[in-house]
């Protein structure tokens, strides 16, 4: 903005009208006292002021302006039509103005002046923002120096007093600092430990430096006093501001006792794996010796008790016609030994269970059916009621997984209750996880199956004995049989990595529930994988 000060109106119109032609603002004072109100308040470019005027004068005005600070850059410009002498414009000069016109001025002369200072002005402005900018810029530089250099001092003090050896790397691989623990590998703070001829990490070093990442990894370092080389796990973190690495801070931990001991653990180890193998050879001929004597006990014991039995038949048949009593305790003599068979053929099949076998895939319809038809005569005769959902094709042990549903069908069939004909459903579905309880999910790695009846049931509080081998519920005089068939279906569950549980009530029938992966591994697969 432009100031006129002079005293008369008729001087101060034309003047404003030609600078607001030219697009400036323009202001005016009619006296010194007044003009110089004006300044405290508003920030002028240039003020064009009138020399003569009553009470202040223009050079009295300039004098004054001139101690404020907020009118420094203001440029002055005296105008008078009186003062024309020499002193007059020396006085002018040295009160402060930037020039010194004499009326009549050429209006043109004056705008081309008015500009020129006006630019002056403006550029004096930009100047000391651009000054006040870079001090501030100056300012935090410094105070971001200092925040650094506190930080440097702070880490160094964290540094010092690690147990490890710690160092900080510079931006230009320049080792800066490094803990008094270093000195025990190396005489100078800037030459790096002497590595193991097989640990050196030179080239790797220059690539982790050169990406900026992480340097993790275990070598070697001579120590001075001994000579010896001790294992550590040297680690080496960029630290970055606004992503880029400013320096590096390392440490090397010693694990030369843990790795010793785990040397040592290994060779134990190893040492343990031979003796483990041998045992285990050692075990698989006894397990054979055991099979094969059972195999023979077996057999021997049911060769005479075929002798009982047929003997027993021919005595009630040719001999007790007619004594009731005698044919009695035949009759128990006969279920004994043919309980003691059963016995033995169970028990046999139970030693067998450890053989090694193969899995294969195998359709569970096909076999169910194959079990059912075996059962034909006492479904026939309890008129049962079997139903069977369609069932996948899993990998299992055919032979093996037989058994398991024989005994769960054989369980149903039997423990029923007297005169209600036995209702058994069979139904299976896929599942995520080998849970019992698991959702149901048709891309599943398991297959949860329910055999469900309608029989006596059971109390559950007895779940932990219905699988352990010669336990029963139900007195022998009321069910036949040798507490041996859970026993069974529980370990050839166990062979096929599954679960076998129960559900049930008593008198309200029991729901059997087999886990089974939908895909096994051999075992000699998996060995040689």
């Amino acid at each position: 903005m432009i100031l006129i000060v002079d005293d008369r109106p008729e001087n101060i119109l034309p003047l404003k009208k030609i600078l607001e032609l030219h697009s400036f603002s323009v202001d005016s004072a009619e006296s010194g006292e007044e003009a110089l109100k004006k300044v405290l308040k508003t920030n002028y470019a240039v003020i064009i002021l009138d020399v003569q005027m009553p009470g202040m004068d223009g050079f009295e005005v300039a004098n004054a302006i001139a101690g404020f600070s907020k009118a420094k850059d203001t440029c002055i410009i005296f105008l008078s039509a009186v003062n024309t002498e020499k002193k007059f414009i020396t006085k002018g000069y040295t009160s402060g103005g930037v020039d010194y016109l004499t009326k009549p001025v050429d209006p043109d002369i004056l705008v081309l002046k008015v500009k020129t200072l006006h630019r002056l002005y403006q550029q004096q402005q930009e100047l000391r923002e651009t000054q006040k900018s870079l001090q501030k810029e100056i300012e935090v530089r410094k105070q971001a120096q200092e925040e650094i250099a506190g930080r440097m001092e702070e880490l160094q003090s964290v540094l010092a007093s690690l147990p490890q050896m710690a160092f900080t790397v510079a931006a230009d691989g320049r080792i800066e600092y490094v803990n008094e623990h270093w000195f025990r590998y190396s005489t100078e703070p800037a030459t790096f430990p002497e590595t193991h001829p097989h640990d050196d990490i030179c080239d790797e070093w220059k690539t982790y430096f050169a990406n900026g990442i992480e340097l993790t990894r275990e070598l070697r370092l001579k120590e001075l006093a001994t000579g010896d080389y001790r294992y550590h796990l040297l680690r080496i973190l960029p630290i970055k501001q606004h992503g880029i690495t400013v320096r590096w801070v390392g440490t090397f931990t010693d694990i030369h006792p843990q790795k010793m001991a785990a040397e040592l653990l290994e060779k134990k180890v190893e040492s343990r794996t031979k003796e483990l193998l041998v045992k285990n050879i050692e075990l698989e001929r006894s397990n054979h010796e055991l099979q094969q004597f059972t195999w023979v006990v077996s057999h021997d014991l049911k060769e005479p008790l075929r002798k009982i039995q047929i003997l027993n038949d021919l005595i009630k048949e040719r001999y007790l016609a007619g004594n009731s009593e005698a044919i009695s305790y035949l009759d128990r003599s006969i279920n004994s030994s043919a309980r003691m068979s059963s016995l033995i053929n169970d028990l046999l099949l139970y030693s067998q269970l450890s053989t090694p076998a193969q899995f294969q895939p195998t359709n569970l319809n096909e076999l169910l059916n194959e079990i059912l038809s075996d059962f034909d005569d006492v479904i026939t005769k309890k008129k049962a009621v079997i139903t069977v959902d369609p069932l996948p094709v899993i990998d299992t042990i055919p032979g093996r997984i037989r058994q398991v549903f024989q005994n769960l069908i054989s369980n149903a069939l039997k423990f029923s209750k007297k005169d209600i004909p036995p209702v058994i459903n069979i139904r299976a579905e896929l599942i995520e996880e080998k849970e019992i309880d698991s959702p149901p999910s048709i891309h599943g790695e398991f297959c949860r199956i329910v055999v469900s009846d309608n029989g006596i049931g059971f109390d559950e509080k007895f779940m932990d004995r219905i699988f352990v081998i010669f336990q029963r519920l139900i007195g022998r005089t009321s069910y036949e049989g040798t507490g041996i068939g859970l026993a069974i279906a529980k370990k050839n569950m166990d062979k096929h990595h599954g679960i076998i549980s129960a559900k049930s009530q008593v008198n309200e029938g029991s729901h059997f529930i087999l886990i089974l992966p939908v895909h096994q591994v051999n075992e000699l697969e998996d060995s040689v994988q």
